[in-house]
């Protein structure tokens, strides 16, 4: 029984990193990209798991899954970013905010590019709408595709 009671005590003492309290708008480094929409970022000398907010990007083994998380890389490896957040997370505690570079927004240059989907279940931000049907119209990314499959329709699979 007092072995129960001692992991119950541990555990109730380990924080998860994105469950403690952060700042809704706070600067952070890029430390990883986990796929072209989670990326991991150092604040305060903690990592922090990132959902990109209103996208979804190509599974890992998906058609142009490794090239959404390579155009992030490109895009922000490495540097300082601003995350903007409402303080939400996901079921898997992972903080969703739309991330800065000076005035760019890697979640909007993402779509713009042809890597992520307008995450519609989720969001109902028209600029999103606007970029995804422009990088189509351009057969940008993964518009080249000709029949491009929705990364919530191949989870399903």
């Amino acid at each position: 029984m007092r072995i129960i009671i001692l992991c119950l005590l541990i555990f109730a003492s380990c924080k998860s990193k994105t469950s403690e309290k952060l700042p809704l708008l706070f600067l952070g480094k890029v430390v990883g990209i986990k796929d072209g929409d989670t990326f991991k970022v150092l604040y305060e000398n903690k990592e922090i798991t990132i959902r990109l907010a209103h996208i979804d990007c190509p599974e890992k083994k998906q058609p142009f899954g490794k090239n959404a998380k390579q155009f992030a890389s490109d895009l922000c490896f490495g540097k300082e970013i601003q995350v903007k957040s409402e303080g939400k997370t996901d079921r898997y505690k992972r903080l969703i905010a739309t991330l800065y570079i000076d005035d760019i927004c890697i979640n909007k240059e993402i779509v713009k590019n042809g890597y992520a989907w307008h995450f519609i279940k989720y969001s109902n931000d028209d600029d999103y709408r606007e970029l995804e049907n422009t990088a189509r119209l351009n057969k940008l990314g993964l518009w080249a595709d000709l029949n491009p499959i929705a990364p919530w329709e191949w989870r399903e699979k």
